[in-house]
């Protein structure tokens, strides 16, 4: 648990400098926040709309039906009490009883069938009045029409369109019949006669003394009016309509919307255009109102979603949309009616049922643009202000003044940073000055840098550099100033002067050993030792002495054994030089990491090879794992003195226990050998006093600059280090 606090405390603070560093990320955190909350509220909003939406469209159509019922029982209810009515039922029994055996009633009894006929007339005349029937008919068991008001009527038989209503009257039952196009010439409701007018008929059955049916009395109704009127009470809001259709998905009631049909071209261009029994309740396959048309004609178009669901018998409501028969997507709710042989459907645009909804969502997508254009505004506006801080750092260093640092001469160069010589301002001592590029500054660059300069200062032995001053100017250059060093590192020694005697060797590894022992006793494991990192100067008036460099890729242990790092957890290090337990599990890594690379820059001081040569890393890396290195003695095809050989050897195990334990240990397993002290230092002076003149200073004082090898004025080549010469911090898959 306090591992994950640790943790979890670590990226909320690193994440909460991100934030105040980058200022337009609120913004687009708002956004995201937000979005977050858009998306819960506007699921939440569209659920209980759709559920309210759902539930007043099941009512309302529910309403609209027991309307449409209450009105269709009462048509029957009439039309079966005229029928049932005693004065009719004798004055028209005798003949309808006859006709079903006699097709020629009318013309064998002229007269008494006109004055039945007179009859019938004074016996339903009061009731046609009283609810506005248009018209009559009475027919026989045979279906033949012998009364009717129209005397287009009079005598047919086995109309298609009167087929079902009759025949369900006929068979003692009340029937009514949705509404269709006339076959007889009938008023419209311009008062033209003319066949095709939309009609509709009730009808009951007529019964003889014994009860039995002997015909049927249907009377007219006009649909156009209490029919339609009904299901126009269903019309809500600015879109919302209810209307009957068929079982051919043809609608037998009036549209809310005939006169943008003619405009969209479904309806003829005509003064008596009129929807009912003129639109199919087919779906175009898009939005006809915003311009769509379609390449099929309307008679192959699929029924509308609504109409094949209701047609199979299906009620139900749909709330997601889908397309009516104009191709507006819409909600709606429908049902089947078995006894009428019609549906019912009551539909409303979803624009204008979802209507808060869009509202909600047009405000949350403005907030967006709004939040949108102010994290581009910032983040133009730290582009600027890190342009001109960048510039004005550039300033800063062209001045040559950096703090209390006048800058002299430009010593070296890396990937991250450069290092200048200079001198204090008022101690005028001579100085390393290393600065972070400016250009690739960010806050893994910092806080590297500033963990090497903090490592270091920790550091107090004679052989590790020293660090005199860190700060960062006004204009945000960040530098760290160390002690000046005019000698060479190890690789330069052994590229330009071979490889070098064994007195030599074990007194500058000595050094080195003194130096790590003081950074493995406070927990710090170097993690990148390797020539390069190594410098040999005159100091103090001695020759040959050591200072190792670049502790940027420290890591230090804690007390559990488990390691605390604030660099890559990737692979790190020099190939040349890195331990198998580098390469395998870096974060597992040691102080005797550094053992096996002391050992290999042993191994090369001494040879003037590296341990392993390969033509990849990855091949390197395999060869550091699970290769035998060959012996110093005959890499170089002379003897060596066992005890040095041996001590390298050690140090190069693949196992950690078999390597020496401590720099400490290894400093005292090369003073065995007999070669140990030979080196002296008259030697040292001699050598130096030879060569002095014959090399360039290095970049001494910073070593590293954050990943690679200084740059000199020598112009020393990538090459002459051997192509794994730098340092690596990644993820190598092997």
């Amino acid at each position: 648990m306090t591992f994950a606090n640790s943790q979890v405390g670590r990226s909320m603070s690193r994440a909460s400098l991100f934030m105040r560093k980058q200022l337009w990320v609120w913004p687009i955190v708002a956004v995201l926040l937000l979005s977050v909350i858009g998306f819960t509220v506007q699921r939440a909003i569209e659920t209980t709309m759709k559920e309210n939406l759902s539930s007043q469209l099941q009512t309302l159509l529910n309403t609209e039906v027991a309307m449409l019922d209450t009105w269709i029982r009462v048509q029957m209810s009439n039309v079966e009490s005229a029928a049932n009515n005693q004065d009719f039922r004798e004055a028209i029994s005798g003949l309808l009883q006859e006709a079903d055996s006699n097709s020629e009633v009318r013309e064998t009894d002229e007269g008494a069938f006109a004055e039945i006929s007179r009859q019938v007339r004074r016996e339903l005349g009061p009731l046609m009045m009283s609810h506005d029937y248009e018209g009559f008919f009475i027919c026989d068991r045979s279906k033949r029409i012998q009364w009717a008001s129209f005397e287009d009527l009079k005598g047919r038989q086995d109309i298609p369109e009167f087929s079902s209503f009759l025949a369900r009257a006929l068979d003692g039952e009340p029937s009514i019949s949705p509404p269709f196009p006339s076959v007889a010439p009938i008023p419209d409701q311009r008062g033209r006669s003319r066949t095709g007018v939309p009609t509709m008929y009730v009808a009951a059955p007529i019964r003889d003394a014994g009860f039995q049916v002997i015909g049927a009395l249907a009377f007219q109704i006009r649909p156009e009016e209490k029919f339609t009127e009904i299901l126009q009470l269903g019309r809500i809001g600015e879109s919302g309509e209810t209307f009957a259709f068929n079982n051919q998905g043809v609608m037998v009631s009036n549209s809310r919307f005939d006169e943008e049909l003619i405009l969209l071209g479904v309806l003829p261009d005509r003064e008596d255009s009129v929807s009912i029994l003129n639109i199919q309740l087919r779906d175009p396959g898009g939005n006809l109102t915003t311009g769509y048309r379609s390449r099929d004609r309307r008679s192959e178009q699929p029924l509308t979603h609504m109409a094949e669901s209701a047609i199979a018998g299906n009620s139900s409501v749909d709330v997601d949309g889908y397309r009516d028969y104009r191709g507006v997507p819409v909600v709606g709710a429908w049902t089947w009616l078995p006894d009428f042989n019609m549906g019912v459907a009551t539909e409303l645009d979803v624009a204008e049922a979802f209507r808060p909804l869009t509202i909600l969502q047009r405000t949350f997508w403005a907030l967006y643009a709004l939040l949108g254009i102010s994290s581009f505004a910032i983040f133009v506006f730290t582009l600027i202000v890190s342009r001109l801080q960048r510039e004005a750092q550039k300033a800063a260093i062209e001045a040559e003044q950096l703090g209390q640092y006048t800058l002299e001469e430009k010593i070296g160069a890396g990937g991250m940073g450069v290092v200048y010589k200079g001198r204090h301002a008022m101690l005028r001592r001579p100085t390393a000055i290393k600065l972070l590029d400016i250009d690739k500054v960010n806050d893994a660059s910092i806080a590297r840098f500033e963990r090497e300069v903090q490592i270091t200062c920790q550091l107090n032995n004679p052989h590790t550099i020293a660090i005199y001053d860190y700060g960062r100017t006004p204009e945000g250059v960040f530098y760290y100033a160390m002690e000046y060093l005019d000698g060479i590192d190890l690789d330069v020694l052994v590229t330009r002067y071979g490889p070098q005697p064994e007195g030599r060797v074990i007194d500058l590894l000595q050094q080195v050993c003194a130096s790590l022992f003081e950074a493995h006793s406070q927990g710090l494991v170097h993690r990148d030792v390797k020539p390069a990192n190594i410098m040999l100067n005159r100091r103090g008036g001695e020759s040959d002495v050591i200072k190792v460099l670049d502790f940027g890729l420290v890591k230090a242990l804690d007390e559990e054994g488990g390691v605390k790092s604030t660099s890559a957890s990737g692979l790190t290090g020099t190939p040349l030089y890195m331990s198998p337990e580098a390469i395998q599990t870096p974060l597992g890594v040691d102080h005797r990491s550094d053992i096996y690379a002391v050992g290999a820059v042993g191994y090369y001081l001494l040879t003037g090879r590296p341990v392993f040569d390969a033509t990849s890393i990855v091949e390197l890396c395999q060869q550091h794992i699970d290769k035998a290195p060959v012996p110093p003695s005959e890499r170089l095809g002379q003897s060596v003195s066992p005890e040095l050989e041996n001590a390298l050897m050690a140090c190069l195990e693949k196992s950690r226990p078999n390597r020496p334990q401590t720099a400490r240990e290894l400093s005292q397993l090369l003073a065995k050998a007999p070669t140990a002290g030979s080196w002296s230092f008259n030697d040292a002076d001699a050598w130096w006093g030879r060569h002095e003149r014959g090399h360039q200073p290095s970049a001494i004082g910073a070593g590293r600059v954050l990943g690679e090898t200084s740059r000199t004025n020598s112009n020393r080549t990538e090459e002459a280090r051997g192509e794994y010469g730098q340092t690596f911090i990644g993820d190598i898959d092997l």
